[in-house]
């Protein structure tokens, strides 16, 4: 039985960043503090748009070999 993942909703809190990357809260904190990964203050609150995420992840990514 295969298990589906929901998608990403158009705006992220700092625990769907770190679910979607795989990573710590803290270390997706500290990628939108120093805003590596976009992010906006609303309130108390730090939310990043999907699209910024999806940005980080294809500049992030190492540019594949052009002879293989």
């Amino acid at each position: 039985m295969e298990i589906k993942e929901a998608p990403l909703p158009q705006i992220l809190t700092a625990e769907e960043v770190a679910e979607a990357l795989k990573i710590s809260r803290a270390y997706a904190y500290q990628l939108m503090r120093t805003q590596q990964i976009r992010s906006v203050k609303i309130g108390r609150s730090i939310r990043v748009l999907r699209e910024d995420l999806d940005e980080f992840i294809k500049t992030s990514m190492p540019a594949k070999p052009a002879n293989l």
